[in-house]
C-alpha cells in the first residue's frame, strides 16, 4: 500500500524545485498522489477495508488543501503540477 523508499526518492527527484527540496507543495502533492494511487488499487481488491478507506479520504483532503495553497500562492505552478500529475480540476 505505501510506496518504497526508492520510489519516494524518485518522485522527490522528479518534482523537486531545487537541489535539496523535499517539502515544497509540488513534492508533497506528488508523494500523496502516488500513495493515493496505490491505496486505490488496494481498495479495488479489498472492498470492505474501511479503515484504509478512511486513510485514503484523509490523504485526498490533505492533497486538496496543498493544491489550494499552491493555487493561492502561484497559479502557474498549480496548473503546471496538475498537468504533470494528470489530475482533474
Amino acid at each position: 500500500m505505501s510506496i518504497t523508499a526508492e520510489r519516494k526518492q524518485e518522485v522527490i527527484r522528479d518534482y523537486a524545485t531545487g537541489t535539496n527540496d523535499t517539502g515544497s507543495p509540488e513534492v508533497q502533492v506528488a508523494i500523496l498522489s502516488e500513495r493515493i494511487r496505490n491505496l486505490t488499487e488496494h481498495l479495488k481488491v479489498h472492498k470492505k477495508d474501511f479503515h484504509s478507506r478512511r486513510g485514503l479520504l484523509m490523504m485526498v483532503g490533505q492533497r486538496r488543501r496543498l493544491l489550494d495553497y499552491l493555487k493561492d500562492k502561484e497559479a502557474s505552478r498549480y496548473t503546471a503540477l496538475l498537468e504533470r500529475l494528470g489530475l482533474r480540476r
